[in-house]
């Protein structure tokens, strides 16, 4: 069966629904101008936008238009890191038909601004990702990468995308492992900088996983 083409304006319709969820709790994690919460629904709502816009078009033309969009309607710090991510994707993008949930953790790292490799997550989320990149590679034991005895192991971000992937698929866990996952994500990527652009930064990994891994299922 094909794999289903995913629906970009859905997609990012659903980080904005989780944007305005968390509107307030976002503007008060934001010490300085207590507005992030207010100018991640404005982004996530204009990059919304943006797609029905352009339902037609290319996934690059797409994500371009938005990233354009973005940086007209919005001046905020945040708004122009996300515009970046998304003209970063449209480039990742280029040529390329459609976004289906095997491409999409493309989409997401590129959009985070996440590259390269991550130190191994603490707090009780390296047996779950040694044992879900272990289930990725079609390893019987923890691979090198994510070795319990080296504090310093470093996971490559796509890996660790696929394995947030996988756990999301599995739907065996309240979500905090695969928070921990994300925060690692985030934490590597451009959103890190500041506590409050980590913090929206995570749910919007989270919201862009739990949907993806939802048409994933239904392939």
């Amino acid at each position: 069966m094909a794999a289903q083409n995913i629906d970009l304006a859905k997609l990012f319709g659903s980080v904005a629904k989780t944007m305005v969820q968390n509107q307030s709790s976002l503007n008060k994690a934001d010490t300085y101008n207590h507005d992030h919460g207010d100018n991640m629904v404005q982004i996530f709502e204009v990059i919304t936008q943006a797609m029905k816009d352009k339902t037609d078009a290319s996934p690059a033309d797409q994500l371009e238009y938005a990233s354009q969009i973005l940086r007209q309607k919005s001046q905020s710090g945040s708004a122009q890191l996300y515009a970046e991510g998304l003209s970063d994707a449209a480039t990742e993008f280029t040529g390329k038909k459609s976004i289906t949930p095997d491409t999409a953790m493309t989409l997401v790292k590129t959009l985070l601004g996440a590259q390269g490799t991550v130190a191994q997550p603490q707090s009780g989320a390296g047996d779950l990702l040694g044992s879900l990149l272990g289930g990725l590679t079609g390893a019987q034991e923890t691979p090198a990468a994510a070795d319990q005895s080296n504090p310093l192991s470093q996971i490559d971000i796509g890996d660790l995308l696929n394995a947030g992937m996988a756990f999301a698929q599995t739907k065996q866990s309240g979500g905090s492992n695969l928070d921990a996952i994300m925060n690692a994500v985030v934490s590597s990527s451009k959103m890190g900088e500041s506590e409050h652009r980590s913090q929206s930064g995570t749910l919007v990994a989270n919201t862009l996983m739990q949907v993806v891994s939802q048409m994933a299922a239904k392939k």
